[in-house]
């Protein structure tokens, strides 16, 4: 390592500005950002949490693990004299949301610290397939085009690189709209090595029993899915498997997803699971029949780590397995994954076979040794020529330049509404 970039890796200090504080035992996007909190600390990084949000009974309390937590709030000029005072070197943004918030003042306050984005998913492609199942049509470009994509590509340009866990996402920002490669980083969820000894702590076949679905209640996908579960595909499995549960985990669940916990039917409504490792270990199969959503899920990846085989749809699968056989059976029409659901669920020689497949998925593509240094490296690269690297992205700047002269303005104007009122 070149002495430059050893004294560089010293003396980062990192602002992350998050749109709700990290809750890794809730969502996939909170896993994601303690992934990420973890490779910064590995080379010894200085972290600064914000947000505005409130605190949450199970967000993960940072400042045990050394990070600063700090509170900030909206159209607040406290923000500025913060920045000012913690001069980070890098600023990392929560979802683009964040970006819109706190960009600006970033920019203004900070302008040599480097300004990433870590868009989680694309939101643009999620709202568009959601509107395309909700009218039961085939996705349109022209549904891509939305306001939520303005914003959403806005905020990309205003920054000096946005985080993809999607590759899918990469080629579909760089072909449709037409986002220069130098401004994206693929950077997938960054797991441990599956080892050996791992593998022989995993329960066996017939340790295991019942299906089991987990995901955030808050995230609409996850709702449509269990919905899809209940009404179309768990009455037909609970035909040829009548001993068999399905158990529905997740955080918040709202009082429609409640209402769907019929003990009878032997389809459990469980809400949180304590310890979602151990609930997805014990199962035999995770069955995630996504109709719609966007990047990488979480809920899959954590199957794998299991060694849990699973049975989901394209788009659940879409970008995780690269070329390589999946965890399990992908399948889109209901008498499809029916079928793969009871298949798996009893042919111990394929779940063995695709249990296989989830091991080298994660070893081979999620693997934290095969991607943080790389990442870590470009940090300091981008950096390095931060000018040149800036003056290459020029329509980012011209945007930056515009919404400073814009939002600022409107959030001044909504700073001195809340002081007189």
């Amino acid at each position: 390592m070149y002495p430059f970039k050893l004294f560089m890796m010293q003396q980062q200090k990192i602002l992350i500005i998050g749109f709700v504080w990290p809750e890794p035992n809730s969502s996939g996007a909170g896993t994601r950002m303690m992934q990420l909190i973890d490779l910064f600390q590995e080379h010894n990084w200085k972290i600064t949490f914000a947000s505005a949000a409130a605190d949450s009974e199970f967000m993960f309390d940072v400042t045990t693990i050394g990070v600063e937590k700090v509170s900030i709030a909206i159209n607040d000029a406290t923000f500025d004299s913060f920045i000012q005072e913690l001069n980070p070197s890098l600023v990392l943004f929560d979802r683009f949301v964040v970006e819109e918030q706190f960009g600006w003042r970033v920019a203004e306050n900070c302008p040599n610290a480097l300004r990433i984005m870590d868009t989680v998913d694309l939101h643009c492609l999620r709202l568009a397939r959601q509107k395309a199942s909700k009218e039961k049509t085939e996705l349109k470009q022209e549904d891509l085009f939305s306001d939520t994509a303005k914003r959403e590509i806005a905020s990309i340009l205003r920054c000096d690189i946005s985080l993809l866990i999607s590759e899918i996402e990469m080629d579909l920002l760089q072909t449709h709209f037409k986002i220069d490669k130098s401004i994206l980083y693929y950077l997938p969820f960054l797991v441990e090595t599956i080892r050996k000894s791992t593998v022989q702590n995993w329960p066996k076949f017939q340790e295991r029993k019942n299906f089991v679905f987990i995901g955030n209640f808050l995230h609409e996908p996850n709702w449509n899915a269990v919905q899809f579960l209940k009404e179309s595909i768990w009455p037909l499995i609970r035909k040829q498997l009548p001993k068999v549960s399905m158990l529905i985990y997740g955080a918040y669940p709202s009082q429609k997803v409640l209402q769907l916990h019929k003990p009878d039917e032997l389809f459990f409504v469980l809400g949180r699971a304590d310890n979602a490792e151990e609930v997805v270990k014990n199962a035999r199969i995770v069955l995630a029949p996504l109709r719609f959503g966007a990047g990488a899920k979480g809920k899959l990846i954590e199957a794998m780590q299991c060694g849990t085989p699973s049975v989901t749809t394209s788009i659940g699968a879409e970008s995780m397995n690269g070329n390589l056989p999946w965890n399990g059976i992908i399948a889109d029409e209901i008498q499809s994954i029916v079928d793969a659901a009871i298949r798996l669920y009893q042919d111990q020689v394929l779940w063995l076979k695709v249990q296989e497949n989830g091991i080298e998925i994660v070893n081979k593509r999620y693997s934290k040794t095969l991607f943080g240094n790389d990442f870590i490296q470009h940090i300091l690269d981008v950096q390095k020529n931060m000018e040149k690297h800036r003056w290459n992205n020029f329509i980012g700047s011209i945007l930056l330049h515009h919404t400073v002269a814009s939002t600022k303005y409107m959030s001044r104007w909504i700073e001195a509404k809340n002081k007189n009122n």
